[in-house]
């Protein structure tokens, strides 16, 4: 657990000493409606900021992009569910005979006046989102209750947390308490024009017209998550397809293997999007 404690300490150095002013390394996003203003106007302010939206629609990438307009570095933590406040914000670890104390992501962020983001943090414990309150209000404080110290976050720092409201459930849920804390900007699929701007960009050597019936296949599919899909073809899984029928493999049996593949395992539902598929790339 030192060990990897160390790696995950150092990579995560390494990121907020990055430059973030370069102009050939920016991120590419298309923007969909006005988020790029308002997320803007948050950080000016220094408030906290809720991305929903589904899997895959490009709230990670429009952090990114964010980040690197406003010239701050990006501090990603992916919550899961034993994801625990230490995680966060550090833990004794022994070195020799010697007790030392080790920031986590989230104090090392606070500190250095960077971008935390915490990724679908509806999946982390209940305990690691209590321990952000105190930043996303007046107080900008962070406990280490560990060292009995109050952290005063940085004048640049900036919370960013994602969720996907589809993955809500009784028992998986952010509470009220938690979400009103933050400024919430929707997403969605980007719309048709947008999406095929997206898929070619990323994927610049599949020709147009394949781009056109790639994009056409995936927004068809997306109407099954009314009919027992759960979850809806996404822009990233499109960008995948793009990229195994760049790399030789057929359309069809690629739009499969990142489209139909990854989000069901049952038979009928599989056979109803693979219908679409050939339909479109007949």
């Amino acid at each position: 657990m030192k060990g990897l404690f160390n790696r995950l300490r150092g990579v995560e150095r390494d990121i907020l000493q990055q430059p973030v002013d370069d102009e050939a390394g920016a991120p590419y996003y298309e923007p969909q409606k006005n988020e790029v203003e308002i997320f803007e106007a948050a950080y000016k302010k220094r408030l906290p900021v809720m991305l929903k939206g589904p899997t895959g629609c490009g709230k990670t990438r429009f952090l990114e992009y964010m980040a690197w307009r406003l010239k701050r570095p990006l501090v990603t933590v992916s919550c899961h569910e034993d994801l625990t406040s230490s995680d966060l914000v550090g833990r004794f670890l022994l070195e020799g005979e010697a007790t030392v104390w080790q920031d986590g992501p989230l104090t090392r962020a606070v500190k250095a006046g960077a971008i935390c983001y915490l990724d679908e943090i509806v999946e982390a414990r209940t305990d690691s989102t209590v321990i952000i309150h105190p930043l996303t209000d007046h107080r900008r404080q962070l406990p280490l209750e560990k060292k009995g110290q109050e952290i005063e976050a940085h004048e640049d720092f900036m919370l960013v947390i994602s969720y996907n409201p589809g993955y809500q459930t009784v028992l998986k849920d952010l509470k009220p308490s938690t979400k009103q804390r933050f400024i919430g900007i929707n997403f969605d699929y980007p719309v048709e024009d947008i999406e095929r701007k997206i898929v070619k960009n990323e994927v610049p050597d599949l020709p147009d017209a394949q781009v056109e019936t790639l994009v056409a296949t995936g927004r068809r599919i997306r109407v099954l998550k009314d009919h027992g899909l759960e979850e809806a073809t996404s822009t990233r899984a499109l960008v995948y397809a793009g990229n195994m029928i760049a790399a030789g493999v057929a359309p069809v049996e690629a739009c499969q293997v990142a489209l139909v593949n990854p989000v069901t395992d049952d038979i009928e539902l599989a056979d109803a999007m693979m219908e679409i598929i050939k339909t479109h790339f007949a």
